[in-house]
């Protein structure tokens, strides 16, 4: 009951703080963002900051103006180079800045580069002398106002005015649509009508600075000095403002601060930071380098268009996540890993990597860390609040907790958390490092009982529920089903289920909802039948999960929330009073990565207090709060670069320009930027270059661009970004236009017609003219062809001739060689019948003719002489032989000529043996033997050099 009541009153003082510090939480600290030097590349001390229309933020540093967008940061140097105390922009988007004897604006020009124009030139010589440092930048009534210690001068329709200080002018405020002057004499000045008022009563502030002047309830005004505190002016009356934060100025000195929508206020000091109060004075916040910062002395501070808030330091720049529903306890707090969190008893535990830590609920947390409970040096897993029993399940063993010490420990085994038991109001069930154990209520809390025996197995990475039948565990790839014994001692049987559903494999996460168990794959939940002993699918549960990434935890607050896990990343279904569930998920992306796996810890106080463990801190999450802070981000095409120019189009109010580019700069690169400024690292870009591309490239981190070799046209360039919650911004886009190289210019194919028609013109005279050229030397080539044609028909008829009469002659010689044959035959006979004639000569001298009468002497006589003088008379053969050599005059003359060493015997045997004539005829002719023909032959052979093989009749008749 005592601890009940303690809940509900801590539950009502956390109502009754968020009621008043809305959006400004005292409960851990936002989220920090700290820039250095060597990332905006400017000088130290940023003493001014503003914002323009499209969200850019600008900076008066020491070096000059430094422009941010997000992603991208810029540096525009005064031309004397001399330091920037103060910056201011108009609706219009022209940068007024003040620094040492020089003020003007810088203006974009038509390619987006600011371009810095003098004021202070265009004053007079005397007005010139001693300008000073332009603190204070204020555009009011139409006039834009620049103060130094000096003087102020009035911009107003491009003319300068001025007005020189009573004594010496330390700063000026605007406030509530009144402008104020700090006279180092006469206290504080209105001005009104172009004219300077004295306030009265404010002398009091001659020996003090006045660094910002803020507006209270009731036309109060609070002025915080540099080193005397805060004063409040109420009915004319000035005195000190006694708060918690006038005493921490009073005690770090002031460099003035800002307001948060008239209900906060943003103080900062020189030696600790800066601090948010309430318009009581009451310190909400305190950040300082413990708390992350990394300065300790706040120049300025600036509210930015979602509320967060920028600090310009002596020494970089911060930017604190203020409009968020997430603040964190970290490092500073003691906090490393969180594995669970409880509040019990006015307290907050927090079980990390390094013991179990607590912290009071109701003493403030600016800057008191967490304790570490006593005892609890080693890694915490869980803190539980059982039957009225803080119970601590840790590395030690199970511990119970009383008065933020150990009072007791029940095991010295480590335990990974606890469950109560179903129907035994008394007993609870622990999971320790290697099974499970069984502890009963006691009167000093519990007493550890004994094992349960039967498992055995480490549990490290198990998840259990228990529902009125079962012990369920599931641990990859297996859900296992055990049921305790009725002694609590031992489990009666445990079985083991490798799938629950045929069609969809695997089991994924096992959770409790509405107090019963349930079992998810690919995000269809499943319950089991102890009847059917089946597992069946609940469509309901399963509907509320349509959509969403497959899921690995799932946990049930006790708002009946639905906290589930995926891919890192954290989601929850709200449960309205109705029932039904609304789903929050970008949210929580800025958390993705943080997670700690496989120990998601969500602790639902109420919906203005979550806490979710985080791998490096814990985070607190007011559900509650405004989402304001979730808008439609900006995305600009940051700068448009192509080969020997830049234009920075993100700096054109109204980019509707399209540029045009020679060919040979067809070569481009495009920078994207969306001044978001939380979560900057999330937030992602996607482009498409028409009518090059078709469809948007995939959402990507990267932010540049670059295309190469276009050929010429026209083309869109657009860009949209998303932020880390999802949310699109609306399309932006560059126009240009890629020229024609020169000889694809509409000049160059006018040209090229031109040159077409001439060239076709021309060419058709030239073809005509071969047409005729090639006529008449057609008709020559004809006449030569018809000529050679004749003249080869001639030739052919001349050889054709020639071939009859080399045929005639050839006919002719063979009749000859026939007739030779037959001549040399006939020869023979003649020769054959001499022969025969001789030989009856011969006989008839053998004859004695005394023996015969006369008249037979005188008729044989007569014979005698008749036979006598026809063999003398006979001269056939020396006309064969001459015959033969006339017939055969050319092949001896050959012959002859190829062999000079032949003999006229040799020659005679040659024809002989030409005209095919037999051993026998040839020795009859030659009047040798056959055996001398043979011996010719055989010395003719040799003078011929021809061996044995060769045919001697057949070499005779190739020559």
């Amino acid at each position: 009951m005592k601890s009940t009541i303690s809940l509900l009153s801590l539950l009502l003082l956390i109502f009754i703080q968020s009621l008043g510090y809305a959006q400004v939480k005292n409960i851990g600290i936002p989220d920090i963002k700290n820039y250095k030097r060597s990332e905006y590349k400017g000088g130290t001390q940023n003493w001014s900051i503003d914002q323009d229309k499209n969200g850019y933020i600008y900076f008066a540093n020491n070096s000059g103006l430094i422009q941010f967008d997000g992603l991208n940061w810029h540096k525009y140097s005064l031309p004397n180079k001399s330091e920037i105390r103060s910056v201011k922009i108009d609706q219009s988007g022209r940068i007024y800045i003040g620094g040492n004897n020089e003020f003007g604006y810088f203006q974009t020009n038509e390619k987006g580069i600011l371009e810095y124009h003098s004021l202070s030139n265009s004053l007079s010589k005397k007005d010139k002398q001693n300008i000073n440092l332009i603190w204070r930048i204020h555009i009011f009534n139409d006039e834009v106002i620049f103060q130094s210690f000096t003087k102020v001068f009035f911009l107003k329709n491009k003319k300068l005015t001025t007005l020189n200080a009573p004594h010496k002018f330390q700063f000026s405020f605007l406030v509530n649509k009144r402008l104020y002057f700090q006279d180092k004499t006469l206290g504080l000045l209105e001005y009104k009508h172009q004219k300077l008022t004295v306030l009265k009563g404010t002398t009091v502030f001659n020996d003090k600075e006045i660094w910002s002047v803020f507006p209270l309830p009731g036309n109060k005004l609070l002025y915080a000095t540099l080193e005397k505190g805060l004063f409040i002016s109420e009915n004319g009356i000035i005195k000190p403002w006694q708060t918690e934060a006038n005493d921490f100025i009073r005690k770090n000195t002031s460099l003035g601060g800002s307001i948060i929508k008239n209900k906060f206020i943003v103080l900062n000091s020189v030696l600790d930071g800066a601090v948010i109060c309430d318009l009581n004075g009451k310190i909400i916040q305190h950040m300082n380098r413990q708390k992350g910062l990394q300065n300790n002395t706040i120049l300025s501070s600036f509210i930015d268009n979602k509320n967060n808030i920028w600090l310009g330091l002596d020494n970089g720049i911060t930017f604190i996540n203020e409009n968020s529903p997430f603040s964190f306890f970290d490092y500073s707090y003691n906090i490393g890993t969180v594995y669970a969190s409880l509040a019990y008893n006015g307290n907050l535990y927090v079980a990390t990597n390094q013991g179990l830590f607590y912290h009071p609920w109701t003493k403030p947390f600016q800057d008191s860390p967490f304790k570490r409970v006593e005892g609890t040096i080693s890694q915490v897993w869980n803190i539980q609040a059982l039957n009225g029993v803080l119970i601590c399940a840790s590395n030690s063993g199970a511990l119970i907790i009383e008065n933020n010490r150990v009072s007791k420990i029940l095991d010295t085994k480590g335990y990974f958390g606890f469950k109560k038991i179903p129907n035994r109001e008394n007993y609870i069930i622990g999971e320790s490092y290697n099974g499970f154990s069984i502890f009963k209520k006691s009167s000093t809390g519990y007493d550890f009982l004994h094992p349960v025996k039967g498992f055995d197995e480490t549990t490290n990475n198990f998840s259990v529920e228990i529902d009125d039948n079962y012990v369920w565990l599931t641990k990859n790839p297996l859900l296992y089903q055990a049921k305790l014994s009725s002694d609590l001692k031992s489990f009666e049987f445990i079985k083991k289920h490798s799938v629950i559903s045929k069609k969809y494999k695997g089991i994924n996460s096992l959770q409790s909802i509405n107090n019963k168990v349930y079992f998810q794959t690919q995000n269809h939940f499943f319950r089991y039948s102890p009847e059917q002993e089946s597992f069946f699918e609940d469509q309901n549960i399963t509907k509320l999960f349509k959509g969403i990434p497959t899921i690995n935890t799932l946990i049930e607050d006790s708002y009946g929330n639905l906290w589930y896990s995926f891919n890192e990343s954290l989601g929850v279904l709200n449960k309205n009073k109705n029932g039904t569930f609304t789903k929050k998920q970008a949210i929580f992306s800025n958390l993705s990565g943080n997670l700690v796996n496989n120990y998601i810890s969500v602790n639902t106080i109420d919906s203005e207090n979550i806490f979710i463990g985080l791998t490096d801190r814990l985070t607190h999450y007011n559900s509650a709060a405004s989402n304001t802070f979730i808008t439609k981000p900006k995305a600009f095409i940051e700068s448009f670069t192509f080969p020997g120019d830049t234009i920075l189009t993100g700096n054109i109010a109204t980019n509707s320009n399209s540029y045009t580019l020679p060919y040979k700069s067809n070569r481009v690169k495009f920078t994207f930027a969306s001044p978001t400024y939380e979560n900057q690292e999330n937030v992602m870009y996607s482009y498409k270059l028409e009518p090059f591309e078709e469809n948007w490239r995939a959402w990507s981190t990267t932010a540049v661009k670059e295309y190469t070799n276009l050929r010429e046209g026209s083309y869109v360039m657009k860009i949209k970004a998303k932020n880390s919650y999802g949310i699109e911004s609306n399309i932006s886009q560059v126009e240009f236009t890629v020229s024609p190289p020169w000889y694809r210019h509409i000049l160059a194919y006018l040209i090229y017609l031109v040159l077409i028609f001439l060239g076709t013109y021309i060419i058709s005279v030239r073809i005509k003219m071969k047409i005729r050229k090639n006529r008449y030397y057609e008709t020559i080539e004809q006449r030569r062809l018809y000529l050679e044609k004749e003249s080869k028909i001639r030739h052919e008829q001349h050889e054709l001739e020639k071939e009859i009469e080399k045929l005639k002659s050839d006919k002719l010689q063979i009749k000859i060689l026939a007739k030779d044959k037959e001549l040399v035959n006939n020869s023979l006979q003649v020769v054959k019948k001499n022969k025969v004639l001789n030989g009856i000569i011969n006989k008839l001298k053998d004859i004695d003719t005394n023996i015969l009468d006369d008249s037979t002497k005188s008729e044989f006589t007569k014979l005698h002489k008749s036979i006598v003088k026809e063999v003398n008379t006979d001269k056939s053969w020396k006309d064969l032989e001459k015959h033969i050599k006339n017939v055969h005059f050319e092949f001896l003359k050959r012959l002859k000529s190829q062999y000079p060493t032949i003999s006229p015997r040799e020659l005679d045997l040659s024809t002989y043996l030409l005209m095919n004539m037999s051993t026998k005829e040839i020795a009859e002719i030659m009047n040798i033997s056959t055996g001398g023909v043979e011996l010719a032959r055989y010395r003719l052979r040799k003078k011929l050099g021809l061996n044995k093989k060769e045919n001697l009749t057949g070499f005779l008749m190739s020559i």
